[in-house]
């Protein structure tokens, strides 16, 4: 009985020997298996990252050009609208100081133009009669005197 048992615990080894060297067998084949799939993912990778980054680079290109051909017609559009306004602002004003009665900025330079063409003939006027004056005698003072001689009158006082 013992021998059997013995017999039978061999066969067993033998069985698990045989089992466990399988699963050795096996469990290296995977191994060696992901090994390899993780170096074809590494040499994959690059090329697919390589691929990946120069399509970005294409996007963001067109992107980029797209996006400054936008704010350039925005930018003009915004010009133009800001021109208008600036224009119907000063339309406003003009009305506004008009109904008001304030000079325009023509009117103010036609009454320079008017002063200083009067101021002309002030000054001719002036230079022609001067000679006039310096012919003709100094009259003499006796009424200025007489003025501050003169005693005031005190203003009356109202009852109000």
């Amino acid at each position: 009985m013992v021998k059997k048992l013995v017999v039978k615990k061999l066969k067993s080894v033998g069985k698990d020997s045989q089992l466990s060297a399988t699963i050795r067998e096996s469990a290296q084949q995977i191994w060696l298996a992901g090994l390899g799939a993780f170096a074809k993912a590494q040499e994959e990778g690059n090329k697919v990252f390589d691929a990946l980054v120069r399509e970005g680079e294409t996007i963001q290109k067109t992107t980029r050009k797209v996006a400054e051909e936008k704010v350039t017609e925005m930018a003009s559009k915004a010009t133009g609208t800001w021109d208008k306004l600036e224009q119907v602002f000063e339309n406003r004003v003009a009305r506004s100081l008009h109904s008001l009665g304030v000079p325009t900025r023509d009117d103010v330079a036609a009454l320079n133009k008017r002063v200083a063409e009067l101021q002309a003939a002030v000054d001719k006027l002036g230079t022609a009669a001067r000679p006039k004056a310096a012919l003709a005698k100094p009259a003499a003072k006796p009424a200025v005197a007489a003025r501050k001689a003169a005693p005031r009158k005190p203003a009356a006082k109202s009852d109000s």
